[in-house]
């Protein structure tokens, strides 16, 4: 068996780039699918995948996948970069899939067997004030949700941006002099997506003060920093949060403030949840081994793909960490059945974040996994179990533009991580 072609396949049925590989061998209708969703960037990954991994790979066996990753991950000599691992996962995944439909097995059968039925997801709750957050919460919870995220206003509390308009989406301003409302007499020529760090840490507290005293505590709730806050400043909120019994806090500090999650868990023992920006190896370990957080939060794309991820799995479980894989919208239905099949795996599965999925995603992608009473369910077919439509793909093409959201601004103009 041999590779007769790896292409990339762009699409954005809910208005999202999503990008996934196609891996093709000799063997008549033998192919597998692949996530190498980088949105940010989503026309670099498929230059690699169609310039570089398509000649790389072809007349190369397809069942030596731990032999293929490596190779592809060291071919380029420079390595752990979001563009080229999102490239390599693409492929990745798709070496699993045909993996699994030559054994006519579900990969999570490859990977060990089921150690659960379904997957807890969790759910996305935001809303202008604690009240609003407070009712769409209610909402989930109606529906069978055990674990809703709770944010209000956004990331950071989004403020405004210059010119005066609600910083979602944002609308980059013009080189001018703009009086921002979030400060007095202050006046910046810096466009960007402003928020206030300090009026969202003190909301936080208050808005699950309300929630928790309207619901109790029966319901999983999480809520996501998003490295918003100066690092001092994420160790007080996680401590003023403890009380409100958090499932987890996500990414309160950046991936290379390791010494910061040091003096956080001496301080604190709100769990917390982290990983989605990593590349490197390096970047999780230390968290890791010296249980600095709870939850892994990877994006498997990010790592490389199916491959680093169950090894990073395993080496989680040892140290008594477990699995929540990064899943918002801008992970395809093909990476987030990757995530299902490992939550299946995994002893040490945690939680699974997941999106509603439209009529549109199943439309393009037939064998998405389907949500049923706060739960993730995956079918019993072959592979993944998830295919797609590339006629129906092309009806959504993707909009390629400068990022917005990503240009956050303190209150003086300060850019911040997003």
């Amino acid at each position: 068996m041999k590779i007769t072609k790896v292409r990339s396949i762009l699409t954005a049925p809910d208005g999202i780039a999503l990008i996934v590989v196609k891996v093709e061998t000799d063997q008549p209708g033998l192919y597998g699918l692949g996530c190498a969703t980088f949105t940010q960037r989503p026309t670099l990954v498929a230059q690699a995948v169609d310039e570089y991994l398509d000649p790389l790979l072809r007349g190369r066996d397809p069942s030596n996948i731990e032999d293929l990753w490596h190779m592809m991950m060291v071919n380029s000599y420079w390595r752990n970069g979001p563009v080229l691992n999102n490239a390599v996962s693409g492929v990745d995944i798709a070496l699993w899939d045909i993996k699994g439909k030559l054994a006519n097995m579900p990969v999570y059968d490859l990977l060990g067997g089921k150690c659960r039925e379904a997957a807890m997801v969790y759910r996305h709750a935001d809303g202008r004030e604690p009240q609003e957050v407070l009712e769409n919460v209610i909402k989930y919870q109606e529906q069978g949700y055990r674990a809703v995220r709770c944010q209000m206003g956004g990331y950071g509390g989004r403020v405004k941006d210059i010119t005066g308009f609600t910083a979602q989406p944002v609308k980059v301003a013009p080189q001018a002099t703009h009086r921002m409302q979030a400060m007095d007499q202050l006046e910046s020529t810096f466009p960007g997506a402003y928020y206030d760090p300090d009026k969202y840490a003190r909301s936080i507290p208050e808005m699950f003060e309300h929630i928790r005293a309207a619901i109790g505590f029966d319901l999983f709730l999480l809520h996501d920093i998003h490295e918003r806050l100066a690092p001092i400043d994420a160790i007080r909120l996680a401590k003023a949060v403890e009380p409100y019994r958090l499932f987890f806090l996500e990414d309160p500090l950046a991936p290379d403030q390791i010494e910061w999650f040091r003096r956080l868990r001496d301080q604190c023992a709100t769990p917390i949840a982290m990983g989605e920006l990593h590349n490197n190896p390096l970047e999780w370990r230390p968290l890791i081994a010296e249980q600095l957080i709870d939850f892994i939060r990877a994006h498997i794309s990010q790592l490389g793909g199916l491959t680093p991820a169950r090894k990073l799995a395993t080496l989680c479980e040892a140290f008594g960490v477990r699995t929540a894989w990064h899943g918002p919208g801008d992970v395809s239905p093909v990476g987030h059945a990757a995530n299902l099949h490992l939550d299946l795996a995994c002893h040490n599965f945690g939680v699974q974040e997941v999106i509603n999925f439209s009529d549109q995603i199943y439309e393009v992608f037939p064998g998405t996994p389907e949500l049923h009473g706060g739960f993730l369910w995956a079918n019993d077919k072959p592979g993944f179990g998830i295919d797609i439509d590339e006629e129906q793909a092309t009806k959504y093409p993707i909009n390629v533009q400068p990022i917005e959201w990503t240009q956050s601004r303190w209150p003086d103009g300060t850019l911040w991580t997003p």
